[in-house]
Parts: C-alpha cells; sequence; structure tokens
C-alpha cells in the first residue's frame, strides 16, 4: 500500500521557548515514516511482466525474438555461443532486421553478423558480462521477483525531496550494486528521499565514472548483474527511498562503441567536447530517436528507476526537424513508460536555457527540475575566496543568494565575462524548487585544487552558515556521497583505460585542468593523479569509517533537513524575499498569506556585526509578535560557539559566520535584556 507522509499538529509557537523550539522542529522523532522495511526473504512475489522495448534481444515463450537496425546491412545472423549455425534475421525493408530464434534462451550470449563478415555486441544488449567488447546475454527481466511492496510504490515528484548524488564503483569498498544497499537506512533516517545514481551503462575498462557509456542498455558488469542492479532498486523504495538515473545522450565513449558497425547514421557531424554527437536531427534520425526513447523507457519500465537525470543537454543536437526536440520525447517516453507512477526527470544544461522545465504546451521540455551551478558558484566563492575560470562572473554576495533563492538561476541573459557572451535564458516565475541546488556534485569537487571538498577549504563556522542557507532555501537540495557525514575523501577523475587511450585521457584532463590558474604551476602539475592510475580509483572510494568521525557534521544535516521537512512553512507552497544588510550579511523572510507565521533567516557570513538602526521592513515581526530563535548554526552540538538572538538585547547584534533561523511568538511589554560586556 501507499504510504503517506505523517504529518503532527504544531503546538502553540507561542508557548515554545527558544531550546524546546529547536528540539520540535529537529527532534528525529518527527521524521515521518516513509516505507515498512521488508525482510527480503519474506518480500518477493512473482509479478509478471514483458519487455517493454523491442530492440535487441526480447525473451517470448517459444524462443527470443531480436530485432536491430542496420540500414546498409543486406544480411544480419544472430550467432550464439555455442548454438551451431547462426540464425538468420529477416529484413523488414525499413533497415530493421528481425525474426524469433526458438533455441535461443535467457543466458545465452550472442553476437551480430553483418553481411557474413565480423560479428559485434548487440546495439541494445542487456548485458556484456564480459565487458563491452565481448558478447552479449539474453536478459528476461520477468524473470526477477519484485518484492511485495513494490506493487504500490507510487514514484516520487520533485516537490519537497531531498537528493543524494553516488556512484556505485566508489560508494562502498565493494563498489557494487547489491554493496550500496546496506547504506540506504543511514540515508533515509538521515532525511535523504531520492538516490540519483551516476551512470551504469556498460563502459570500457575497469573503472570510470560512467560518462563514457557505449551500450546503453547494459548495466556495467563490474558492478554486478541486471537483476543485482533491481535488487538495488527494489531496495531503495522498501526503505522509502525514490531513485532515479544519470543517462548520457549525448555521446557514446571512445572504446567498445560499436554502434557505426550496424549504422554510420548514429552519429552526426556536430561536435562535442568529449566525442561526436547522437544524430537526432539528420539523415536516418527516426530510428535513432527511437533507440533513445526507448533506452529512457527501458529504465524506467524494466529496472523501477523513478526517472532520470540527463548530462549536458546543451550537446543534446536536435534543430526541430521532427517536430518535437527529443529531450521533450524522452520526458514524454519516461512518463508513459512509469504508467501511474509519479517520476523526476532533471537535467544539467550549462547555458541556462529554461525551457527544459517549461511546459510541452508553453514550447518547453516539460522537465521537472535543472541543477543550478549558479548558487554553487557564489556559495563556493563565499566560502573560498576562489575566483578562478568559471567561478569568476560569480562574487559570493548576499545579492546572489536573495535571487538564487527567489528566482534560482543568476545569469538569465546577462553577459557573462567568463564566456564572454550573455549567458542564460529568463527563469522569472518558475518554481524555485525546480533548481537543484548543491555545494558538491561530482564535478565539482574533482575541478576543485586536489580533488578537495568543500568543507576543507573554508572555516567551520562560514561552512555550517551556508549549510543551513542552502538547506533552508527553496531551491531542492542535492548532496554528494559522503557529505552528508564530513567524508573528506577526495573525488578524482578516474578513467581506467590503457595505452593511448590512457595518455589522451590522462592529457586531456590535464588541460582541461589548466583553466585554474593556480592549478597551472609546476607544483600543482606534477601532483595531478593520473585517471588511469587505480591509486586514483582507490583515493577516491568513501572510507565507511568516517560515518562516526564527525557527529556533530551528521547531526547538522539531520536537523537541518527534520527543520525543512518539519516547519509548516518552509515544508509548503512559500513566498521568498530578501534584503541586504551589510558586505556579508542578508536576511530572507519566508512568507504566509497573511504574514502572521512568517519566518526569518538571518545570515551572517562575515564577522560579527551591530546594526542599531534597522531601516528593513523584512526584519519586522508580525503584528504583536516578537522573533524568537528557533533554530542557529552555531549551536554547541554542531560545534558552534553559543549563540542568542539578534535582538536579545535591543539593538540587533548579527554573530560572526552565522545562520539562525526566527520564528514569531505572541509578544509582550517590550523589555530586552541588559547587554553583556562585548556583546
Amino acid at each position: 500500500m501507499a504510504v503517506a507522509k505523517l504529518r503532527l499538529a504544531k503546538p502553540d509557537s507561542s508557548s515554545i521557548h527558544p531550546t524546546t523550539a529547536i528540539q520540535h522542529l529537529t527532534s528525529p522523532a518527527r521524521i515521518p515514516p516513509r516505507a515498512v522495511s521488508i525482510p527480503m526473504s519474506e518480500a518477493f512475489v512473482v509479478a509478471p511482466r514483458t519487455c517493454s522495448v523491442s530492440l535487441g534481444a526480447v525473451p517470448e515463450p517459444d524462443g527470443t525474438r531480436f530485432r536491430v537496425w542496420a540500414p546498409s546491412a543486406k544480411t544480419l545472423e544472430v550467432v550464439i555461443e555455442g548454438g551451431g549455425s547462426p540464425f538468420p534475421l529477416e529484413s523488414q525493408g525499413d533497415g530493421y532486421f528481425s525474426g524469433l530464434v526458438r533455441e535461443a534462451r535467457p543466458g545465452d550470449r550472442y553476437k551480430f553478423r553483418l553481411d557474413g563478415g565480423e560479428a559485434f555486441p548487440d546495439p541494445a544488449s542487456r548485458y556484456q558480462p564480459e565487458g563491452p567488447h565481448g558478447p552479449s546475454q539474453i536478459v528476461d527481466p520477468a524473470a526477477y521477483e519484485w518484492s511485495a511492496s513494490e506493487t504500490a510504490w507510487p514514484g516520487v515528484a520533485l516537490k519537497g525531496q531531498v537528493l543524494y548524488e553516488f556512484h556505485v564503483g566508489t560508494f562502498t569498498p565493494e563498489g557494487t550494486y547489491l554493496a550500496a544497499i546496506r547504506e540506504f537506512p543511514r540515508l533515509r533516517d538521515m532525511g535523504i528521499t531520492v538516490l540519483e545514481c551516476m551512470p551504469v551503462a556498460e563502459f570500457a575498462g575497469s573503472a570510470g565514472w560512467g560518462y563514457d557509456g557505449v551500450a546503453l542498455f547494459a548495466p556495467f558488469h563490474g558492478y554486478g548483474t541486471p537483476d543485482d542492479l533491481r535488487r538495488m532498486i527494489d531496495a531503495a523504495h522498501q526503505h522509502g527511498l525514490g531513485i532515479i538515473l544519470d543517462v548520457v545522450y549525448n555521446h557514446l565513449g571512445p572504446d567498445g562503441n560499436y554502434l557505426t558497425k550496424f549504422a554510420k547514421d548514429y552519429f552526426s557531424s556536430n561536435d562535442t567536447e568529449w566525442g561526436d554527437a547522437i544524430n537526432f536531427d539528420g539523415r536516418n534520425s527516426a530510428p535513432v530517436r527511437e533507440y533513445f526513447r526507448s533506452n529512457a523507457a527501458y529504465w524506467v519500465d524494466e529496472f523501477h528507476f523513478d526517472g532520470l537525470r540527463l548530462d549536458a543537454t546543451q550537446s543534446i543536437h536536435d534543430n526541430g526537424a521532427h517536430g518535437t526536440h527529443i529531450v521533450a520525447e524522452v520526458a514524454v517516453a519516461v512518463r508513459e513508460a512509469a504508467g501511474t507512477r509519479k517520476t523526476i526527470i532533471v537535467a544539467e544544461n550549462e547555458p541556462q536555457d529554461s525551457c527544459l522545465i517549461c511546459p510541452i504546451e508553453q514550447s518547453g521540455y516539460g522537465l521537472d527540475g535543472v541543477w543550478n551551478d549558479d548558487f554553487h558558484h557564489s556559495a563556493v566563492v563565499a566560502l573560498t575566496g576562489c575566483r578562478e575560470a568559471y567561478f569568476s562572473d560569480h562574487l559570493g554576495r548576499p545579492q546572489e543568494f536573495i535571487s538564487a533563492a527567489k528566482y534560482g538561476y543568476l545569469f538569465q541573459g546577462q553577459y557573462y565575462a567568463w564566456q564572454k557572451q550573455p549567458r542564460g535564458t529568463s527563469s522569472l516565475g518558475l518554481d524555485p524548487a525546480a533548481f537543484i541546488t548543491f555545494l558538491e556534485n561530482h564535478d565539482q569537487v574533482a575541478n576543485f585544487g586536489r580533488s578537495e571538498r568543500v568543507r576543507k577549504m573554508s572555516s567551520p563556522a562560514r561552512y555550517r552558515a551556508m549549510t543551513a542557507l542552502w538547506l533552508l532555501s527553496p531551491g531542492t537540495p542535492m548532496f554528494f556521497q559522503g557529505q552528508e557525514y564530513g567524508a573528506e575523501t577526495a573525488f578524482h577523475y578516474f578513467a581506467g583505460h590503457d595505452g593511448e587511450l590512457r595518455q589522451a585521457v590522462c592529457k586531456g584532463r590535464a588541460e582541461f585542468m589548466l583553466q585554474f590558474a593556480s592549478q597551472d604551476t609546476p607544483e600543482m602539475k606534477a601532483a595531478f593523479p593520473d585517471p588511469g592510475d587505480p591509486e586514483t580509483l582507490r583515493r577516491s572510494r568513501l572510507d565507511a569509517a568516517e560515518q562516526t568521525r564527525h557527529p556533530e557534521i551528521v547531526r547538522l544535516h539531520t536537523d537541518l533537513l527534520a527543520l525543512r521537512r518539519n516547519d509548516p512553512v518552509l515544508s509548503g507552497s512559500l513566498t521568498t524575499d530578501g534584503a541586504v544588510l551589510a558586505e556579508s550579511a542578508f536576511v530572507l523572510r519566508f512568507m504566509t498569506p497573511k504574514h502572521d507565521q512568517d519566518r526569518l533567516l538571518v545570515v551572517n557570513l562575515g564577522p560579527g556585526l551591530e546594526l542599531p538602526h534597522l531601516p528593513e521592513p523584512l526584519l519586522a515581526p508580525p503584528a504583536n509578535c516578537e522573533w524568537q530563535l528557533a533554530w542557529s548554526s552555531e549551536l554547541p552540538t554542531y560545534g558552534g560557539c553559543g549563540t542568542s538572538a539578534p535582538g536579545r538585547f535591543g539593538e540587533w547584534h548579527l554573530q560572526a559566520e552565522c545562520t539562525q533561523f526566527l520564528v514569531p511568538v505572541s509578544a509582550g511589554p517590550f523589555s530586552p535584556e541588559e547587554p553583556k560586556s562585548g556583546a
């Protein structure tokens, strides 16, 4: 059965002492139960299913039906390992070959032979157990027995979620789908609601980030079997966690890509910074579009992913020749594959084109959310002072955070000096929750210095204050693996290639990093990690021992997520406004219709401030009320040095490097305390 979020009656705020208010809003007991965990040994029921995708090898009761697009081939045969003579497929007259092979069964390994020549892996292979160069394996998705609770899983929508990006290969020491499962209860209890899995499509080499996939329907064999991946998704749902998959539809990797053996028209003359672009709009592009639409539907239908994250959509080139942009078609394919289940589709888009998250009927692409690099860049500048390369157009000043809270993107068509051209389109009027905000992600950790975590390059107090701003702002927050407990492990760029390709990857990565002046020195060049060195991968793996090393950081994140979830104003639809108070200080006001339950977030990222004059109406409490401190980043439980309400002594004092959350309570006669020395 579907599990609804538990909503508890809110106590009368006028009777809550500041300490009690903090405990009430962040109490772990108020974490709503998301699902009942069913023991794996008792959970399975047979759920008959049919394959949603007609490409590749599709098991049927009488054998396996094969279908492949090879428009230039005259003959095409299925070569089954140990199966004797090849089995010819019949040309359908539209470039496709298909046929039922009665002798082919799940578990059999095979390749396709074109025109009697060399045999190659299936372009829509469901599994490559020996890697991308080896034979494909027939997989029956109906053979996996989903848990009993899976039939009632409602899916997830973006609003109200907390995302968590993870890389299967470095998330645990084992680096497998099954090993990842043991971390899910911990993430759920902290307040994470949706996992974002980095790409798992089969790629060449022993390790990689996954963005150079070449067999897009085959889960990477180094992480486990397709059914192991299903088990991971099944377990996530049992723990009440949604899970979406990062997919790459702008290019394929350089090693193990056999698509051109079947059709040159899979790729276009357009370039991306990683290789040839996909042909979505040129000659013979209709079957190419079918291939990628089918892939999107496949992950949602046959694996039960709750949606997708589309990588680098600016490099998905489509001139509109088919009437609808391929990104919009992918979105429709995901929704249709999910049926009645809710889904999340988010995108990365460096130029910040807001049409991605506009409805299709308004000439948009119909996605749910976009990564907001602007928030990250402003946060990094405020935390570290670094303004090199693509950080150079951000100043880390209060107005940037106010504008990000209200409008999402900061650059919406203004001139962008780093690129010497305008950047972005208007996102005014769009839901702030559609903008995914983060302090870390895979790219940004790897790109910064020696792939260090940003927490290590800021003061502890300022990092706590920024974390509070991030998690209490209207955008949808996303953690990167290990961030939740203060991991100090790096996350390097790694790729397990050999020979000339390894050298080329290493050279290309080094050249990319030279955009940062601090990296373009003999000392840093000498320290640059080789992406192909197994030690680079090892240093990027999370260390489970760190999970208990910084309990104050775990508590900080847990309490902030509970506050975000439990406070009726933060968790509801709200209007946000803000005002700059000083060079490093500002206020955000989260407004309710009558303003009687407004909330105030006071942020100071610099030194302590005296504010004897307050000509700013956003600081005024609601009628007949006064502001009461409900939460502070400087509480000792988070490693802070103590805290007090800004107006405790009448004139406002803002603590150094501190974020405070204020709620209105009924006011008696005005009677401030006598100031303490130095307050």
